[in-house]
């Protein structure tokens, strides 16, 4: 009981976005028993494979023609190829031909499907990347040597490019496919709550869905405000490294855990997130900024998003006097000085203390600090 409720506790106040198209449910699940509120956006819809003609054509060619060496980069593909195949008629059939192939498996997970299917995988790296596969391959002749590679999602030029480059014949294998979601509305929405400081942290649990959530917010002209605000304002969480690299080649900060896996993620979430949070000593009281509220001596006390947007901008420049002005600036819709003054009441109300804002006459506003924060702050 008592590990439930701290898990519980570590992510009060947060709200994560989440990007998934597979296992959100149980994403979801892990994230509310934390506390966090989840916003769900799906950026990739997986297209049928049954009706896949370049799969089935590629299967077929397989069968007349079998590999020397079969690259799998993922489970889920690879389940679902053999149950496209069997969909087909000939599932059977192409185990066998897979069988009597060299099997290289990118990570456990690859490794998983293969054995689950009553093959063998003959290596797999450690480092769970198409790189370790390569650097493998790099070591043979392959001068004249099929290769099939199982992709993941979506083409994989330079991995390939390398292969042919080497001698090999290669034949590409989509075992699945990416494409945009039917109805973009909820993943519009989600870019948008992520430009308006609503969302703490952004999930991504594939490499598509980091591409498409970009390309959406570049198709509606957000798409440089987006990376400003992954960059400076929300926790970006990855559910590994592949996933990361397009993210980190924007140079947009990326954590990600170091084993690949939904549980690992949430955890690393779990540290980094809280961790974030500016703490305040307040009218002797213990303050938390969490993303959508305030722990007040560990008390969840929400606040709406215009007053939370002026207690940030007065907690960045705590003890200081800011002008109605200059909170105008801070507001999400921005407005008149008047706005500021109707916030500031709201945010009085949901702290239930109105001697937390100060205001000083003909000046403006400031965070009533306790002396020993003060001090501190004169140190720094």
């Amino acid at each position: 009981m008592t590990t439930t409720r701290q898990e519980q506790r570590t992510l009060t106040g947060f709200t994560v976005g989440t990007t998934a198209t597979r296992r959100v449910e149980e994403l979801a699940t892990m994230l509310h028993r934390r506390g966090a509120e989840v916003r769900h956006g799906p950026a990739i819809r997986i297209l049928p494979l049954a009706d896949d003609g370049e799969l089935f054509e590629m299967s077929e060619s397989l069968l007349r023609n079998p590999p020397d060496v079969v690259v799998i980069t993922t489970g889920i593909g690879f389940r679902g190829w053999l149950e496209a195949a069997e969909g087909w008629g000939f599932g059977a059939e192409l185990a066998g031909v897979l069988g009597s192939t060299r099997i290289l498996a990118r990570g456990p997970k690859a490794t998983g499907a293969v054995r689950a299917a009553g093959l063998s995988e003959c290596w797999a790296p450690e480092s769970e990347s198409t790189s370790g596969i390569l650097a493998r391959l790099r070591g043979e002749n392959l001068s004249g040597c099929r290769v099939a590679v199982q992709l993941h999602g979506q083409r994989m030029p330079e991995f390939t490019a390398e292969l042919r480059a080497a001698g090999a014949e290669v034949i590409e294998v989509p075992a699945y496919r990416w494409s945009r979601p039917h109805d973009e509305a909820p993943l519009d929405r989600l870019v948008d709550e992520v430009l308006t400081r609503r969302i703490d942290a952004l999930v991504f649990t594939s490499a598509p869905a980091v591409t498409n959530t970009l390309d959406l917010a570049r198709r509606t002209g957000r798409r440089r405000e987006l990376l400003a605000s992954l960059r400076q304002h929300v926790l970006v969480t990855c559910v590994g490294p592949v996933c990361a690299a397009p993210l980190e080649g924007l140079e947009i900060p990326v954590i990600f855990p170091q084993r690949p896996r939904l549980g690992s993620l949430v955890r690393s979430l779990d540290e980094s997130l809280p961790a974030r949070v500016r703490r305040l000593d307040i009218g002797g009281n213990h303050v938390e900024l969490r993303g959508q509220g305030v722990l007040l001596n560990g008390e969840l006390r929400p606040v709406p998003p215009s007053p939370m947007a002026l207690l940030r901008k007065l907690s960045e420049h705590p003890g200081k006097v800011l002008s109605r002005r200059e909170l105008v600036d801070a507001l999400p819709n921005g407005g008149e000085e008047h706005a500021v003054e109707m916030a500031i009441g709201r945010l009085r109300t949901a702290l239930g203390n109105e001697r937390f804002v100060q205001t000083v006459i003909k000046r403006g506003y400031r965070l009533a600090l306790d002396d020993t924060e003060m001090r501190a702050l004169a140190q720094r």
